[in-house]
C-alpha cells in the first residue's frame, strides 16, 4: 500500500513546497479539538495551501470544516470551540445519572435512622448545658427528642416504610437501566441478559448533534431554513463538496474510523474525480479484497455513509456507545450492520492511504504533549474522566511518534504542544499544576495558533518563500 519498503522517493527529504500535494491530518480525542482550531486559523492566515484533509477521532470536525472552505466558524465569536454547548460534550448519560442518583437517594434514606440517633449526640449536651445554667426546665429539649425517636422507631413507622422505598427507589432504577438497554441494540448480543443494562457511561451524540448543527449554520448561509435530519444534511455536504473541489478553499476528505466487526481501520474517501476513479480501480480488483472491504468511496456507493462515518469517528470504544452501520446490498459486506468506534492507532492507516494516493508531504497537527523527560510528573487524575483522558493522551502519544518514525515515503511536518494541562476531557478548562493556574480551552485554542507559527509557518513554510524568492532572482540576474 505505502512506500514501506525499498528506498523512498527522491521527494522525501526534500524541503517543504507549496507546489507539492499537501495533505492536513487532523488528530486527537475531545478538547485536542480546539487545539486543532487554533492550528488552523494560523495557517488560514498564513495562506498555507492543503489538498487534502484528514481526520481521526475529534479530528473530523475539524476536517469537515475545512474542506467546504468553513473552517473559520471553528475560532471565530460564536464559532464551535467558542460555544458554551463545548462544556457538556461526552458527558454521562441519562442511565448512569439515574442509576447514581437512585444509589444516592438510597444511601440518604438508610442514613435516616443513624441520623435520629446522631441528633442524639447534640441534644443531651445542650440540654445539660441549659440545666448547669438553671433553666432546664424550661427547655423541654430531651423530653421532645426522645418522643419523636420513639415515633420514628415505632414498629409501624421507619422499620416499615424504609425499607420498602430504598427497595422501591432501586427497582425504579433499574428497570429504567435494563429498558434503556434492551431497546438500544441494533443486534442480539451476547452475554447475560442482565449485562445490557450496563451500557457505556458517557455520550458522544452531543458532540455529532453540535457538528451538524454548525455544519447546517455553515451551509445554509443567510436563509432561515430548518436544520434537516443528520443523513439528509450529509448528503447535502457531500453534494456540495463534490461540486466544489478545485474551487479555492474546497479540498478533499478522508476520514478514518474503526471496524469492531471487521476488526479493521475504514477510510471513507470524498476525492476529485481523477483521485476517485483510481482509488476505486484499485478497490474492485480482484487480488485487493482488503481494500474493497476498508475503503468506502463517499461520492458513490457509500454516499449515505458520511453521517456515520462521523458518529463512529466521535465514538470512544467502551466509554461511549458505538456506531452502528448499515452497509448496502450491493456493497462488500452485503447489507451487514457493524460497530464503528475511533482508534488512535488507526492515525497511521490513515497516512498509509495518504501516501497511496500521491500526497507528498504531511502536516500534522495533534494535542498529544512531546514526551516528557525525568522529574516531570505530574500528580495522577483520580476522576473517572480525568483517568480515561490520562490513558487516551499516552495513547496518541506513543501512536504519534510511530507514526511519524515508522512512515517513510513522506514529508511529515508535526504541530503539537511542549506542554498540555487540558485532557482529552476538560472541556470547562484545567488547573495546571506547573503554572498553578486554570487553563481554559481558549488558551488551548491559542496555543495551537502560536504553535503552528513556532513550528511550521515560521521555519518551514517561511523558508521555503525565502527559498523561491532567492531561486528567482538567481534567474534574473
Amino acid at each position: 500500500m505505502s512506500e514501506r519498503a525499498g528506498n523512498p522517493p527522491s521527494h522525501a527529504f526534500e524541503p517543504y513546497s507549496p507546489r507539492r500535494r499537501t495533505a492536513l491530518v487532523l488528530t486527537g480525542t475531545g478538547s485536542a479539538g480546539a487545539y486543532h482550531a487554533g492550528a488552523l486559523r494560523a495557517m488560514h492566515e498564513a495562506g498555507v495551501k492543503i489538498d487534502l484533509v484528514a481526520g481521526r477521532g475529534i479530528g473530523v470536525i475539524g476536517a469537515l470544516f475545512l474542506a467546504v472552505d468553513g473552517a473559520a466558524r471553528l475560532w471565530e465569536d460564536k464559532g464551535f470551540w467558542r460555544t458554551g454547548t463545548v462544556r457538556s460534550l461526552y458527558g454521562w448519560r441519562p442511565a448512569p445519572r439515574i442509576a447514581g442518583l437512585a444509589i444516592a437517594t438510597a444511601v440518604l434514606l438508610v442514613a435516616v435512622p443513624v441520623a435520629t440517633v446522631a441528633i442524639g449526640l447534640v441534644v443531651f449536651p445542650i440540654d445539660f448545658v441549659l440545666r448547669m445554667v438553671g433553666i432546664g426546665a424550661a427547655s423541654g429539649l430531651v423530653g421532645a427528642y426522645v418522643r419523636a425517636a420513639q415515633a420514628a422507631f415505632a414498629p409501624e413507622a421507619l422499620p416499615t416504610w424504609l425499607p420498602r422505598l430504598v427497595l422501591l427507589v432501586l427497582g425504579v432504577a433499574g428497570v429504567f437501566l435494563l429498558a434503556e438497554g434492551w431497546s438500544h441494540d441494533a443486534r442480539l448480543p451476547r452475554g447475560s441478559w442482565w449485562w445490557r443494562g450496563l451500557r457505556a457511561p458517557l455520550s458522544s451524540s452531543q458532540a455529532a448533534s453540535l457538528t451538524w448543527h454548525s455544519l447546517w449554520d455553515l451551509l445554509r448561509g443567510a436563509a432561515q431554513l430548518k436544520q434537516p435530519a443528520p443523513e439528509d444534511l450529509a448528503r447535502r455536504y457531500v453534494e456540495v463538496l463534490s461540486d466544489n473541489l478545485g474551487q479555492p478553499g474546497f479540498c478533499e476528505l478522508l476520514i478514518a474510523v474503526h471496524d469492531l466487526d471487521a476488526r479493521r481501520d475504514l477510510i471513507f474517501a470524498l476525492l476529485g474525480e481523477t483521485r476517485r476513479r483510481e482509488l476505486m480501480r484499485r478497490s474492485t480488483t480482484a487480488a485487493d479484497e482488503r481494500r474493497r472491504a476498508e475503503v468506502i468511496d463517499l461520492v458513490g456507493i457509500g454516499r449515505d455513509h458520511l453521517v456515520d462515518a462521523v458518529a463512529g469517528a466521535l465514538s470512544i470504544p467502551i466509554v461511549t456507545e458505538s456506531r452502528s452501520i448499515r452497509f448496502a446490498a450491493e456493497a462488500y459486506w452485503r447489507g451487514e450492520t457493524h460497530r464503528l468506534a475511533d482508534r488512535p492507532g488507526s492515525l497511521i492507516r490513515l497516512l498509509d492511504e495518504l501516501i497511496d494516493l500521491g500526497i507528498q508531504q504531511i502536516v500534522l497537527v495533534a494535542a498529544a504533549p512531546e514526551p516528557t523527560g525525568p522529574h516531570t510528573l505530574a500528580p495522577p487524575r483520580v476522576d473517572g474522566r480525568g483517568r480515561l483522558g490520562e490513558y487516551l493522551e499516552s495513547s496518541e502519544a506513543a501512536v504519534l511518534h510511530d507514526a511519524t518514525t515508522t512512515t517513510p515515503g513522506v514529508r511529515i511536518y508535526t504541530v503539537r504542544p511542549v506542554h498540555n494541562p487540558i485532557g482529552p476531557f476538560d472541556f470547562a478548562g484545567a488547573f495546571d499544576d506547573r503554572s498553578h493556574r486554570r487553563h481554559s480551552l481558549a488558551e488551548l485554542m491559542a496555543q495551537g495558533y502560536e504553535d503552528a507559527y513556532q513550528q511550521f509557518i515560521d521555519p518551514v513554510v517561511g523558508a521555503s518563500g525565502e527559498r523561491i524568492q532567492s531561486a528567482v532572482r538567481t534567474e534574473r540576474s
